[in-house]
């Protein structure tokens, strides 16, 4: 008789008719699939101890005959369907399955309240509904203290990214098995429960609904937390330093919420010892800015833009030597540029924007550079001098072409970072795959910057988005440009830019967005290739231009009208019918830069928390056989 059998990813479209007659199966493993539909009834014996149906194209749940679900299952049953098309409420006869232990369902549409009668349900550990369209709150069952008592071996319960409301029930911080809560992407509202009894907490994500108040104080018995996420909220406190006994604690994220204050702790010691990822960014923390505190050389991520952090930028970042990630932009940080990050071998992205950072940027003694820094965003400054080729130079990171097949099991983080991202700008969309790998920019906007734009900028050859705008850059558009062959955006808008456009930009045949406005450039307009898609903005504030978009025609001031397109019409409509996207020009200064930046650093502190979810709950029991018994042996 057959008792086991996995089918995962066989490619099959339905269920295999001849387990109808199979009733003594115990375990059924049929994710990443092509079935679709309902689950038929027959698939529910009463022997069965695991179902497993994740990522096929499921879309409801048939319902159980009568009684069947009462004697349904001798051990515990183990549930698992996410990523379908499940729809509808939850059905209550689930919670007619008393040995239900697990229940995962993430990834659907289903809709309704939780069911109240999750409250009984004494066998069950872990509850995932995430990200579906569930309503109402979390069922006041719950705050019963008696039926609390039913629910003794739930350790996970996930209702992320729903629509959820009301105030977080008391009573999860007294289950003293809980050791993963996830709410965030909900409504909730109220403060923050206590935690007096959950004391196995390992991650608390509460991160997107409208909690206020202050963190409570008894987060600190929970001494095995690893994540804590109460980003974008409403939470007016100080820094937690009464959190550094948890020295499990990996995640950190109090970003976009009413924390102030100083950061500064005044018991002169290392806290946090296993701090990874650190994101404060979008309060009202200030002044003098200082991560003495952190244990720093295991610290990946540091995001802390977005308050009224002052003063000079603390040295001891340079014993970060782990370091990926750091974002200070929007702050007060009065200093010169850097240079003495080059000791962070690590280092892929660096935004200083909008501080007061000053002085050139022309130190030659560099023996290092930035060996991996793909994103460099120090634009609204006040840098000032000529931009040197050595530290061109050093930027040796955008100097590599990346390899994009390679670049799918190397983007930051390995596990924690999206591998995608949309970004909007004047309601322009660009999409960017594996974004930290392929994707470099360099963004020196709105500083003092003088001088010619060097030859040399043509080692960057791997740049996507480059930005020069409001500076005082002069002299002629260099013809290297023409060698940045990945190049889809470029700014170069209010300098002091003279001659023509180069010809050979129209070369640059992954250009989408290009913004010359405010210059002194003169002549025609090359009309071939993408260039005939940007419009007016592209050019305006060019007194001396001429030819298309402009209405300014060249004989007008004195010049021949522009040749027509090198191309024949056939291979310029074929070239136009292929690209995957066609933008205009921008009128003002690009910020594609900072949008980029801040969208992928957004995501890291959700992914890690995903990724590290995710691996835990592969361990469950796996079967690869079939486990046929005959009647007699």
């Amino acid at each position: 008789m057959l008792r086991e059998l996995d089918l995962e990813s066989c490619n099959i479209s339905s269920f295999p008719e001849f387990l109808k007659s199979q009733e003594n199966l115990e375990y059924l493993e049929l994710s990443n699939n092509k079935i679709s539909g309902a689950i038929p009834n027959w698939v529910w014996k009463k022997r069965l101890l695991y179902l497993y149906l994740a990522n096929n194209s499921l879309s409801s749940l048939d319902q159980l005959l009568p009684n069947q679900s009462s004697t349904f299952s001798q051990g515990s049953f183990h549930f698992h369907a996410s990523y379908n098309n499940l729809s509808g409420p939850i059905p209550n006869w689930l919670c007619n399955m008393s040995q239900l232990s697990t229940f995962y369902a993430s990834y659907n549409n289903f809709n309704g309240p939780i069911p109240s009668c999750l409250c009984n349900m004494s066998r069950l550990s872990d509850f995932d509904a995430s990200y579906n369209n569930l309503s109402g709150s979390i069922p006041n069952c719950l705050d019963n203290m008696s039926q609390l008592g039913n629910m003794s071996q739930l350790g996970t319960f996930d209702a992320s990214y729903n629509n959820l409301s009301g105030p977080i029930p008391n009573c999860l911080g007294n289950m003293s098995a809980l050791s993963e809560l996830g709410l965030q992407g909900n409504n909730f509202s109220g403060m923050i429960p206590k935690f007096s009894k959950a004391t196995q907490l390992q991650f608390l994500k509460v991160s997107e609904n409208r909690l206020e108040g202050k963190l409570p104080r008894s987060l600190a018995k929970c001494t095995q937390l690893m994540v804590l996420d109460v980003g974008s909220n409403m939470i007016n406190d100080t820094f937690p330093f009464w959190l550094e006994k948890l020295t499990y604690l990996m995640v950190l994220i109090l970003r976009e919420n009413r924390f102030y204050g100083q950061i500064k702790h005044f018991k002169h010691k290392y806290v946090f010892p296993n701090l990874d990822v650190l994101d404060i960014a979008s309060n009202q923390f200030s002044g003098e800015l200082s991560i003495d505190f952190l244990q720093s050389t295991r610290l990946r991520s540091l995001k802390i833009g977005g308050n009224k952090l002052e003063g000079r930028l603390s040295r001891s970042l340079a014993n970060c030597t782990a370091l990926e990630v750091l974002d200070l932009g929007n702050n007060m940080v009065h200093d010169t540029f850097p240079f003495w990050l080059e000791k962070l071998p690590s280092l892929k992205v660096l935004v200083l924007r909008a501080n007061r950072f000053y002085g050139t940027i022309t130190k030659f003694d560099m023996k290092h550079g930035f060996p991996k820094l793909r994103i460099l965003d120090i634009a609204s400054n006040n840098f000032s001098g000529d931009l040197s080729t050595k530290f061109l130079q050093s930027l040796k990171a955008m100097a590599k072409m990346t390899n994009d097949e390679k670049a799918k099991l190397d983007y930051i983080g390995e596990n924690y970072y999206q591998d995608s991202v949309t970004i909007v700008n004047k309601g322009i969309e660009m999409f960017y795959q594996k974004v930290l790998a392929i994707l470099t920019c360099l963004d020196l906007s709105n500083n003092s910057f003088h001088g010619r734009i060097p030859e040399e900028i043509q080692m960057l050859r791997s740049l996507r988005v480059m930005n020069l705008s409001n500076n005082g850059f002069s002299s002629e558009i260099p013809l290297s440009l023409q060698n940045l062959k990945d190049l889809e955006s470029l700014d170069l808008s209010r300098n002091k830019l003279s001659g023509k456009i180069p010809p050979q930009l129209t070369s640059l045949t992954f250009l989408a967005a290009l913004n010359l406005s405010y210059n002194q450039l003169e002549g025609s307009i090359p009309q071939s290739n993408q260039f005939i898609t940007f419009t007016n903005d592209s050019y305006r504030g060019n007194p001396k231009l001429c030819g298309l978009p402009l209405s300014r025609k060249c004989n007008e001031v004195g010049l021949p009208m522009p040749p027509p397109p090198g191309e024949d019409e056939d291979s310029l409509l074929y070239a136009m019918s292929t690209w995957k996207i066609a933008l205009i020009g921008y009128a003002s200064g690009l910020v594609i830069g900072l949008c980029i930046g801040y969208t992928v650093l957004n995501e890291l502190g959700n992914k890690w928390v995903d990724e590290f979810k995710k691996c835990g709950k592969r361990n469950r029991r796996r079967c690869r056989t079939w486990n046929v018994q005959s009647g007699g042996t």
